[in-house]
């Protein structure tokens, strides 16, 4: 038995797995539209490579990769390319996001595939570039690019590779179906992982919750050809947080502010172990992901669907809303949002989607204020002091926020569950980040701008400085070519004059091109006048520059 390290904190809510996780994973058919968003992943958006009109291919990429941190995107099915527009997504925000809607021909004809199947004697790098061009993202909920993940960077290898099956959240199950009916699979991308990584230790964790998975994990771990261990934890939220289940199996502790890459351990989802197998054997992008719908349906189970599945089609493949559903959750109870509308299609990052009602998911009673009980920070896996964080968060006290740590929050929502008063602590968590962010973001611009200004009063000054060296020669030249000057003339006094001359001169040549305005229309006698004037200033000119030679 493996020594388990217990973290800090944590809430037992009750589990609701039963619901969902008793029925086989099913298979959606094929639909008449599917909006697939350019935002599915951290990081910059895909960017479009397709247009209204084109006809694409299931698994054709229709966003490529936009910079470092991204990942791609591709067809669900074959059809033709009816919007490149902003739709609904699924965000807490409720914002639309831009999308590409497919209408399905039906044919569901998909381009040729290219296995991996020599990937062990590719080169690292152009492995893990095919799969970013394969769309590979965290499936567990933070999806960060896999490609990334994938590279060691300046370590030579990363020691310890988990593989996330703990599942901790209420009413989610997909995860726990996958291991019990594809485990080789799972294994099989789990080796890629561990190769690239070149990982000596490889732990699968999954709590104890789900015997059948635990036996399915452990019994294909016996042929998996590498060493892995599949290690039960307690049934405990947030185990399946990455620093609380690396701590939890090793005894590690991931700095504040540092990720477990630091500490030579690195975390993966199950389900994105087995997008990566599908990748590796079959060439296949990431176009579905196995989902949970659950809660207030007529059939809760989990549904293998295709990425860009209107999440309205999705309850209705569960047998669809009962009499009585009070709205729809995305994600768990605990980290989840409210789908503010469900046209908006599923994305890589959804993994459930519950159908709340009332008896179910009471409505919050109104919060109360703090009475400093010290739950939420008992309550907190961080080791954080959330009564603190929010009197600063509501304070708008951002500095102090900062001072007490408010990005080690995993936004777990432990301390919002145990509060007695009641308050929603993580949304003032998330508040207080965001206009931190925001903060960031408006200095980093005003030092932007603090550069290129500068930058412009240098380049003006370099200008001047040039034109009058341009003009220090041009009347040097002129010195040469006239009469020796006098031993005792300056030569900077001659320099200035010269100059001085040399403005003069574009000044009169300047004076000169003036030709009256507005005098299309005006009266003959004005013309007259005004003739009479500029034959004058002729004259005048003439007269001096005759004067001028005369001197010369």
């Amino acid at each position: 038995m493996r020594k388990l390290y217990p973290f800090p904190g944590g809430v037992h809510p009750p589990e609701h797995k039963s619901e969902s996780n008793g029925r086989p994973i099913a298979q959606a058919p094929l639909l008449p539209r599917y909006v697939v968003p350019l935002r599915q992943h951290i990081g910059n958006p895909a960017k479009p490579v397709v247009k209204v009109g084109d006809r694409v291919l299931k698994g054709q990429m229709i966003g490529q990769p936009d910079g470092y941190v991204s990942t791609a995107v591709h067809a669900p099915t074959s059809g033709r390319v009816v919007a490149v527009a902003p739709q609904p997504v699924p965000h807490p925000s409720g914002i639309a996001d831009l999308a590409i809607a497919i209408e399905a021909d039906g044919e569901d004809r998909a381009i040729e595939y290219q296995p991996l199947l020599d990937w062990r004697s590719m080169d690292p790098s152009t492995l893990r570039n095919r799969i970013r061009d394969l769309g590979l993202a965290g499936l567990g909920g933070a999806v960060f690019p896999s490609y990334i993940k994938l590279n060691p960077k300046a370590a030579a290898r990363i020691p310890t590779l988990i593989l996330n099956g703990a599942e901790c959240e209420p009413w989610i199950t997909c995860d726990d179906r996958l291991m019990r009916e594809r485990p080789h699979d799972i294994l099989r991308g789990i080796a890629v992982m561990q190769a690239l990584l070149h990982a000596e230790e490889v732990l699968v964790g999954i709590e104890d919750n789900k015997p059948e998975a635990m036996a399915a994990m452990q019994a294909a771990a016996e042929h998996c050809g590498f060493p892995l261990e599949v290690v039960a934890v307690p049934t405990q939220y947030p185990a399946g947080g990455g620093k609380q289940l690396t701590y939890l199996l090793t005894g590690k502790e991931t700095p504040s502010g540092a990720l477990s890459t630091d500490i030579g351990v690195q975390v993966f989802n199950i389900g994105t172990a087995y997008s990566l197998y599908r990748a590796i054997e079959f060439g296949e992008p990431v176009i579905s992901r196995v989902v949970t719908v659950t809660g207030h349906v007529a059939e809760p189970q989990n549904i293998e669907v295709r990425i860009g599945t209107p999440i309205a089609d999705l309850i209705r493949l569960a047998g669809g809303e009962l009499a009585g559903a009070s709205g729809r959750l995305i994600g768990g109870p605990m980290m989840g949002f409210d789908l503010r509308d469900d046209a908006a299609p599923v994305t890589k990052s959804v993994n459930c989607v519950i159908v709340k009602n009332p008896i179910l998911f009471p409505p919050p009673p109104p919060p109360m204020p703090c009475i400093r009980c010290g739950e939420c920070a008992r309550a907190c896996p961080a080791l954080l002091q959330p009564f603190e964080l929010y009197w600063y968060a509501k304070a708008r006290d951002f500095g102090k926020a900062q001072g007490y740590q408010l990005f080690d929050c995993i936004e777990c929502g432990c301390c919002s569950y145990v509060c007695p008063s009641h308050i929603p602590l993580v949304d003032y968590f998330r508040y207080g980040k965001s206009e931190i962010w925001a903060r960031e973001r408006e200095m980093q611009a005003a030092e932007q701008a603090r550069k290129r200004h500068e930058f412009h009063l240098f380049r003006e000054e370099r200008e001047k400085q040039e034109k009058a060296d341009k003009l220090a020669a041009k009347a040097a030249e002129r010195l040469k070519q006239g009469a020796a000057a006098p031993a005792t003339a300056d030569p900077e006094a001659e320099r200035k004059k010269a100059i001085l001359q040399a403005a003069i001169e574009r000044a009169q040549k300047a004076k000169a091109n003036i030709q009256p305005r507005n005098v299309d229309n005006v009266p003959p006698d004005v013309q007259h006048e005004i003739a009479e004037i500029e034959a004058r200033r002729a004259r005048l000119r003439e007269a001096a520059h005759a004067q001028d030679e005369d001197k010369a």
